[in-house]
């Protein structure tokens, strides 16, 4: 089925375990084809569509798809969701994003704001002065709106002695799968859509060994392992990719690891190392408007306090 009100149909016990999810697991395609996925949160607005975003200074997201709208979203780290026995959802699509900045926050927008500022307590400080003076380019916001054609609840694997071995193994990146009890599969189909499932990985001759269930439609190409956390309150982020080649053998699937991405990880000091990190969006930011002779946007302050005032009302009961 391809009608989006359908597979994502509103008050529905699905939509209701997405909803409950934090983030999810959020796969384009890069210019050359590979996938590529970040952990991001959204949510299902009433037509049954996706509703997510990302700033000016982390534009990829967008521009992959602008380039080919295929993506897909897997709902499979329960941290936070409160669901007694959560599965894996994976929702595949076609996106599109228009090269519009909204800073606006009205309709789905503010939904979508007034729940990331429950969820996500801290992120109410940007709104306090001076960080308003640092921190307005969080507001300038690029949309993806996700029309689902495919959606699959999937277990979550047994993570059990999976990742025992990693630490000592030698592979690229292991050391960072090792703290992690499972990890998201990045790969493609055999069209060269993006498709994702949260799995287990052991350490193998040349490569991680990822268990891919029969009805995940995975091709040999470009793959990745993405690894992410958060607690809670959706503080104490980190995420981190293996990128390499996912091969078939004999003995199921290898992926051969080529790269190690691990954003944020030049700034996990101290004070100064936040502020150098807050730099290098801002300048993000710049180039982004200046490619398109866009003024710098004027932030409506007022409106985003409101959104915390109910926010905050909202957490008190």
């Amino acid at each position: 089925m391809s009608d989006a009100s359908v597979l994502l149909s509103p008050g529905s016990a699905l939509v209701a375990d997405i909803d409950a999810y934090r983030t999810c697991e959020f796969a384009t395609l890069t210019k050359s084809g590979s996938p590529v996925a970040w952990p991001t949160s959204g949510m299902v607005t009433a037509d049954g569509t996706f509703l997510l975003t990302t700033s000016l200074g982390y534009p990829q997201k967008a521009i992959n798809v602008r380039r080919d709208g295929r993506v897909a979203l897997l709902f499979s780290n329960p941290t936070a969701s409160g669901l007694p026995q959560p599965d894996q959802i994976l929702v595949r699509g076609v996106a599109t994003c228009p090269d519009e900045v909204y800073t606006e926050p009205s309709g789905d927008l503010e939904r979508l704001w007034k729940r990331l500022m429950e969820r996500q307590p801290s992120s109410q400080a940007y709104l306090d002065w001076p960080m308003t003076r640092l921190t307005d380019f969080y507001y300038m916001r690029l949309l993806i709106t996700v029309t689902p054609t495919e959606v699959v609840r999937r277990t979550l694997p047994d993570p059990s002695g999976s990742s025992a071995a990693l630490a000592t193994s030698g592979l690229l990146g292991a050391p960072v799968l090792a703290t992690f009890e499972s990890a998201v599969l990045t790969a493609v189909d055999e069209a060269g859509a993006p498709v994702l499932v949260r799995t287990t990985v052991t350490a193998a001759d040349g490569g991680y060994r990822v268990a891919v269930p029969a009805d995940v439609p995975v091709a040999a190409g470009p793959a990745g392992l993405l690894v992410h956390r958060h607690d809670e309150l959706l503080s104490k982020l980190y995420n981190a990719s293996v990128r390499g080649e996912l091969v078939a053998d004999e003995q199921g699937w290898l992926l051969k690891p080529e790269r190690l991405v691990e954003p944020g990880a030049t700034h996990k000091g101290g004070p100064l190392d936040q502020f150098r990190l807050v730099r290098d969006i801002r300048k993000a930011t710049k180039r982004y408007l200046e490619r398109r002779q866009l003024a710098r946007p004027v932030i409506p302050w007022d409106q985003y306090r409101a959104i915390r005032s109910a926010a905050r009302a909202a957490a008190k009961g």
